[in-house]
C-alpha cells in the first residue's frame, strides 16, 4: 500500500461559505434578542427605581411617627441619616444604608409640601433626569 501525506488525504475543516452562514445566523439571533433584552433591562431599572422610592416613603413616615411631620425641604432626605437641629425625637437612622441614587445615578428629590393636599414629594426624574417625559425617561413619584 502506498502511503499518502495527510494533506493530500483528507482535508477536515469548514468551508468560507459554512463560516459565513453561521456567522449571518448568529447576527440575526443577535439582531432579534438584542433589543429585547435591552429593554427588560429598561423596565427592570424602572422597578428598582419604584421599588427604592416605596423603601425611602417608608423611612419618611418611620420619621413622622417619632418627630410628629416630615423633614423639611431643607433638611431633605439626610434627616433620614443624620438628626437635624429641630428634631429632638429623633430616633434614626432610619435607613438601614447609605441614601441610594435611583438606577441612573441621580439623586432622589424630596419636598416637604405640606398644605398641598400631599404631605410631600418624593420622586426620581427618570433616565433621563429631566422632568417629565415618557417611558423610561419618566417621572417615578410617591
Amino acid at each position: 500500500m502506498y502511503y499518502k501525506p495527510f494533506a493530500l488525504r483528507y482535508s477536515a475543516g469548514f468551508t468560507l461559505l459554512e463560516l459565513l452562514v453561521v456567522v449571518a445566523i448568529i447576527g440575526l439571533l443577535a439582531a432579534y434578542v438584542g433589543p429585547r433584552y435591552v429593554n427588560q433591562l429598561g423596565k427592570s431599572e424602572v422597578t428598582a427605581a419604584k421599588t427604592q422610592v416605596e423603601a425611602i416613603a417608608r423611612a419618611l413616615e418611620s420619621y413622622r411617627l417619632d418627630n410628629g411631620a416630615y423633614p423639611a425641604t431643607e433638611a431633605g432626605l439626610r434627616a433620614l441619616q443624620q438628626r437635624p437641629a429641630n428634631a429632638p425625637r429623633w430616633h434614626g437612622p432610619y435607613l438601614q444604608k447609605e441614601l441610594p441614587t435611583d438606577p441612573w445615578g441621580n439623586p432622589y428629590v424630596y419636598r416637604n409640601v405640606a398644605g398641598h393636599g400631599r404631605d410631600f414629594e418624593l420622586l426620581s426624574f427618570g433616565r433621563d433626569g429631566r422632568p417629565g417625559g415618557d417611558g423610561e425617561n419618566a417621572d417615578i413619584r410617591f
